[in-house]
């Protein structure tokens, strides 16, 4: 799967793709407000088992939920004015532990960023349809 054009009724399948895809536990959602990162990473969350009630960390920067398998941490990254604020919440430790690490607006941090997520670009296409293009 390199691209995809998909609507909200298709999320389902397009989530077992990204993580059918993901070799490393770690997912950088890029794309402008309003794309449907958010709503990708519920499904993603969903996928993987947990049924924690998922929202956008946007004032707390991170967000953890349970999976049956593995803890999940959403973080978004929207907000902060640079990369000393990621520190100061620990990001470097939540990077060594095994969880799934969920990430919005990754390019905020670039110097922080492990070499090997998988990386998700999401264009808003039409009002009902976006395109996903997994970029590595």
């Amino acid at each position: 799967m390199n691209s995809i054009t998909y609507t909200i009724e298709e999320l389902p399948k397009v989530a077992k793709e990204i993580l059918n895809a993901d070799k490393s536990n770690c997912l950088l959602f890029y794309g402008d407000l309003g794309a449907g990162k958010t709503t990708l990473i519920k499904e993603i969350v969903k996928q993987l088992g947990s049924t924690d009630r998922v929202s956008s960390p946007t004032f707390s920067l991170v967000n953890q939920y349970e999976a049956k398998e593995n803890t999940i941490f959403h973080f978004d990254f929207y907000r902060i004015e640079d990369e000393e604020e990621a520190y100061d919440i620990g990001f470097e430790e939540y990077l060594d532990t095994n969880a799934y690490k969920l990430i919005e607006w990754p390019e905020k941090i670039k110097n922080l960023l492990p070499e090997n997520c998988t990386e998700i670009e999401i264009t808003k296409t039409t009002e009902n349809k976006r395109t996903l293009k997994l970029l590595r």
